[in-house]
């Protein structure tokens, strides 16, 4: 799965529980790192954790870009602004998967297993 987090404390804490949970985590520090991993890796990508806002390619731009790559791959939406924010910058938590921080272990778990399981129409609603 790929993880993309601005926040290196954030992105640490949530790579460490997915690891935990037996998951391969790739990670991003931004869009752009996100997509580059996302061209590059010739593995599959089941799962991308994307924060919504995010300094030079927020959230949406990442989903949208991320999707024509890898169409297979599920999206899971994380943010800790409010509902007005994360609407400005383009996801509609009816449209995406969406975690709000902060987040305990068991619920980033509990969220990433739920989306894995969902049937591939379903994950592959857009975001926006």
């Amino acid at each position: 799965m790929l993880l993309v987090a601005d926040d290196p404390a954030v992105r640490s804490l949530s790579r460490e529980i997915l690891e935990m949970s037996g998951y391969l985590v790739l990670e991003a520090a931004d869009g752009t790192e996100a997509l580059r991993i996302g061209a590059q890796h010739s593995g599959r990508i089941e799962l991308a954790i994307t924060d919504v806002v995010m300094p030079h390619m927020g959230g949406r731009h990442v989903v949208e870009k991320l999707r024509s790559l890898r169409p297979e791959t599920r999206i899971l939406c994380m943010s800790g602004y409010t509902d007005d924010t994360v609407l400005r910058h383009g996801v509609a938590k009816a449209e995406a998967a969406f975690l709000q921080k902060p987040f305990t272990a068991d619920a980033l778990t509990r969220k990433v297993q739920e989306v894995l399981e969902e049937p591939p129409m379903v994950a592959a609603r857009g975001a926006g």
